[in-house]
């Protein structure tokens, strides 16, 4: 929609009166003039309604998102749980009669506005943006590399010209022509890539632009709808481009001097040939680190939370092993024993106990929603979700569930009768009993959006500050503190932290897939 496009007010167009809107109700799908804002708010059917500025409106009303069936041609109203779809009346009864959790759509997107969706959105378009900008980049770089060849081969040529008579000009030009038709060539399949990553670059802006808003103004079923419309358009863009990498392809240029040139001029039929040597592009979409453990023999399993699906290992002197493909994306890690991993997962109800030496899954458990954290203890599992930490036994049997203060615990780890968890949204740190029972809770001005936590023999808590770029370690009475490490020692956005007791050894990752290993010395803070 145009920004000076006058949109009207729909009641009192309905009596044939035209008056310019101030509001738009994002329910009704109508603007609202002073008098009839006044009204509809009064309404007990619609003062519930979402009502926004005319100049918020004007930001959302290009934003295309389906809210009819594409199969049956009927409006979207419910929801399946099982299989995460959206229904229209023709559904339910034709393809999910036996489903038991179909619900209507205005109970299932309640707080979209906070939904992991949403979120997982967000961070896709940020992610792949950034991704697809480093491509850019890279294409670019890889471009202005074989100018400087071709630059740096000129210089060759004619420096090896000015050693031979004048009559091998023409052989000369014609070299150059060869360089030049050839430089043109290959720049030219860079550009085609180039003009795709631009467009793609162009439409992840558009679209993270367009969710900001949505998020802002949009109804919770816009947002619902929009949250999984958006997703769908990431994972297709995400299979072009990459498909796109893996045709893609490095030259490098060069230049064969006739052998015979300095010494018999006269018997020489080329003045030279252009090669190009042609390498498969070295690039892989950027890591997100949101997991890591060091495992019994000294390697260092991390968590790579993108659509790469992930977990990549390497060994203590930061040499890269393997990548291990999963299942989905993968969020955090613990370890049971010497020879078992557990392993989270951003989208799935299920968590997984992998072999930590063949990596193959043995066993996969079932959970009623998704979580984030995992830790361990006396053989016992604790799990975090939202203000709650479930506790489960290693056949996947529910023990217990935990009731906590905060409404979006993060991290968590466990040392012997002490659970220790993060929250990100209010930048705080807890600790609490085996049985849920408050002992302590931190807050720092230093410490921002605090993420992964770890705990040493003594109860030292160690914490990463996302947002504030360092390590903060808290006393075990959660009274003193002590900020260990910043960006100055090379943290940025740190999201995931571990403590090998064992080792007496801290891993600490960037989610950008810096690692460092530090030897911890002292007792308390």
């Amino acid at each position: 929609m145009a920004s000076d496009e006058r949109v009207f007010c729909g009641p009192c167009m309905y009596e044939d009166v035209t008056k310019d809107a101030k509001r738009w109700c994002s329910n009704c799908k109508e603007g609202l003039c002073e008098d009839c804002e006044t009204v509809h708010r009064k309404s007990k059917i619609s003062r519930k309604h979402k009502v926004i500025l005319i100049e918020d409106y004007r930001k959302i009303a290009n934003i295309s998102i389906l809210q009819v069936c594409e199969h049956h041609g009927e409006n979207l109203e419910w929801f399946c749980k099982t299989h995460d779809e959206v229904l229209c009346m023709v559904c339910v009864p034709s393809e999910h009669k036996a489903c038991s959790d179909v619900v209507p759509i205005n109970v299932a997107s309640i707080n979209a506005r906070q939904s992991t969706a949403l979120f997982d959105l967000e961070e896709a378009i940020d992610g792949t943006l950034h991704n697809v900008k480093q491509c850019i980049m890279n294409r670019e770089s890889a471009t202005k590399e074989i100018e400087k060849q071709e630059l740096a081969i000129k210089t060759t040529i004619r420096e090896t010209r000015t050693k031979i008579n004048g009559h091998l000009d023409s052989l000369q030009e014609k070299l150059l022509y060869e360089l030049k038709s050839t430089s043109r060539t290959c720049k030219s399949k860079h550009t085609k890539f180039l003009q795709k990553l631009k467009s793609t670059e162009e439409m992840l802006t558009k679209l993270r632009e367009q969710t900001f808003y949505m998020k802002q103004f949009s109804s919770d079923i816009e947002v619902f709808l929009g949250t999984r419309q958006g997703n769908q358009r990431i994972v297709s863009e995400v299979e072009s481009i990459k498909s796109e990498i893996s045709a893609t392809k490095d030259y490098e240029l060069k230049v064969a001097i006739h052998s015979l040139i300095e010494k018999i001029s006269i018997e020489a039929k080329d003045f030279g040939q252009i090669k190009v040597s042609e390498s498969t592009a070295n690039r892989k979409y950027e890591i997100d680190i949101s997991g890591c453990v060091i495992l019994p023999n000294g390697h260092l399993l991390i968590a790579n939370n993108t659509h790469e699906k992930q977990l990549v290992l390497y060994s203590d002197t930061g040499e890269h092993i393997r990548d291990i493909p999963v299942c989905a994306r993968p969020f955090d890690i613990t370890v049971i024993d010497s020879n078992r991993i557990i392993v989270t997962y951003t989208d799935t109800k299920f968590i997984e106990i992998i072999d930590s030496n063949s990596f193959n899954v043995e066993k996969r458990i079932k959970l009623k929603n998704s979580c984030f954290g995992i830790s361990i203890e006396d053989g016992r599992l604790y799990l975090t979700r939202g203000n709650a930490i479930h506790i489960l036994d290693l056949s996947g049997t529910q023990l217990d569930t935990l009731k906590v203060k905060s409404d979006s615990a993060l991290y968590i780890t466990t040392s012997r009768d002490r659970i220790f968890y993060t929250d990100c949204t209010n930048n705080s740190v807890h600790c609490c009993s085996l049985l849920g029972e408050d002992v302590w809770q931190f807050t720092n001005e230093l410490l921002a959006c605090p993420y992964d936590v770890a705990v040493d023999m003594y109860n030292n808590v160690y914490v990463v500050g996302y947002n504030s770029n360092n390590l903060t370690i808290i006393q075990q009475d959660g009274k003193d503190s002590r900020t260990l490490l910043t960006d100055s020692n090379g943290l940025d956005s740190p999201s995931a932290v571990y403590y090998s007791k064992e080792k007496r050894t801290l891993l600490i990752c960037n989610e950008n897939g810096k690692v460092a290993l530090y030897k911890t010395r002292y007792k308390v803070v």
